[in-house]
């Protein structure tokens, strides 16, 4: 109940922030355009009623924004905890003719908005945008926004693990290979799409590199999935992802290392006149006995 409530406060807040900023900024170009504004004159925006200046700003949150609560705009991520609401709201009563942000175009025919981005407390560039009378905004689409959706629809998980194995025999002194099994949910390549306001956006997810930590202390980074081990190679060391232990893991807890195999998602995606590069971040762990050899007398 307690977050509910602390939600509608936020939203609440970011609302208020939104109204207070509208009227500041629509009010000050109305002076502007006036040009009869006066020290210590303060008229009730609020209340819609202007003496000195022409027109006065209000709030509009009817159905002019079809229902939506002076709403047609949408939420952008960020990756974190915070969001940044973005909205258009429209300028009701309308600025007088003499206004620039017209630019030219009719007020009996249009109808102005103010398109405002908000987190709830860090300051984001307003700007006016004039529309056809009754033909609200169309929402604006984040291209980035949508490929988080699209990775966020993508299973994408950690590393599956082929060597070492927990049940595996390992020697200290002996070189191990370590490698991974490739399919699209663990290494890639994995490919999903998502669609907003006309625009479709699509990622490609990839596996660029393997950190594993292997509980020794000592950690390897290895470009690629490994090479799996040919009982052909004898004693020979991984080409491309290996690492020989120099004590045992007897002193470990339960007796065995910890292994963590952390890969690193390389995400490129394009559409919506965009491209970018997302990251993420998965990892997979296996307990490994390392043992001495045993010489037999």
């Amino acid at each position: 109940m307690g977050d509910e409530v602390d939600g509608h406060e936020v939203n609440r807040s970011r609302a208020s922030l939104l109204a207070r900023r509208l009227a500041a900024l629509t009010g000050a170009l109305a002076l502007a355009s006036a040009g009869i504004a006066h020290a210590g004159d303060d008229p009730d925006v609020g209340a819609g009623k202007c003496q000195v200046i022409k027109f006065c700003v209000d709030v509009g949150v009817g159905d002019e924004t079809g229902g939506s609560g002076g709403q047609a705009g949408g939420s952008q991520g960020d990756g974190g905890d915070s969001k940044v609401e973005c909205k258009y709201t429209k300028v009701d009563p309308k600025p007088p003719a003499a206004w620039p942000g017209w630019k030219g175009a009719d007020p009996k025919k249009n109808d102005v908005y103010l398109y405002g981005c908000t987190d709830g407390g860090q300051d984001n560039p307003d700007r006016f945008v004039v529309v056809p009378l009754g033909q609200p905004p169309v929402p604006q689409v984040d291209p980035q926004v949508l490929a988080q959706r699209a990775v966020d629809s993508m299973t994408l998980l950690g590393p599956d693990i082929a060597s070492p194995r927990a049940a595996g025999k390992y020697i200290v002194g002996v070189p191990m290979w370590m490698w991974v099994n490739k399919d699209p949910t663990t290494y890639g390549p994995n490919t999903a799409s998502a669609t907003a306001g006309g625009v479709t956006v699509t990622a490609t997810a990839n596996v660029t590199k393997i950190v594993w930590k292997m509980g020794d202390g000592s950690m390897v980074t290895c470009n690629g999935p490994g090479t799996p081990y040919q009982s052909s190679e004898g004693m020979a060391q991984s080409p491309t992802c290996g690492h020989a232990y120099s004590k045992t893991s007897a002193g470990s807890q339960g007796g065995k290392y910890q292994v963590t195999a952390t890969s690193t998602w390389t995400i490129d995606w394009q559409g919506g006149g965009a491209a970018g590069q997302l990251t993420e971040i998965r990892q997979t762990n296996v307990q490994v006995a390392i043992g001495e050899v045993q010489v037999v007398r």
